[in-house]
């Protein structure tokens, strides 16, 4: 996904992604439009956005990736920011494929210290 997820090309996940792949990353839609919601507000969020796969397994049908989210924070995200300092977050993820696409998706972004990069502090009143 590092060339439709990380370069935003949209192509790239209408090839990979099946139209009916099951997200199961909260807050993140279902099939091909949902994995292009995604593209779009990463790169909304973040100027100079890329997403490195760093290690990546398979067994069977599915295929793990840790990767390394990268960009500058330059638009609100999740009440926080912009900075326009640059980010970066280690994201876990497994997708199991059928016929060469994408039909279930897990993904684990370290939330926390993407929000901790923008500026959320632990005991502060968050901001909108």
């Amino acid at each position: 996904m590092q060339q439709g997820i990380g370069a935003g090309d949209e192509s790239v996940i209408e090839e990979v992604v099946d139209p009916s792949c099951r997200e199961h990353q909260r807050g993140n839609a279902d099939g091909i439009e949902g994995a292009k919601a995604v593209a779009r507000v990463l790169h909304t969020w973040f100027d100079d956005f890329s997403l490195t796969v760093e290690d990546l397994a398979v067994s069977g049908d599915t295929v793990w990736t840790r990767n390394t989210a990268r960009g500058v924070n330059v638009r609100p995200l999740m009440g926080y920011g912009p900075t326009n300092a640059p980010v970066e977050v280690v994201v876990f993820d497994a997708g199991r494929f059928v016929d060469g696409k994408m039909v279930d998706h897990w993904g684990v972004p370290d939330q926390l210290g993407l929000l901790l990069q923008v500026g959320f502090r632990p005991g502060q009143a968050h901001r909108d």
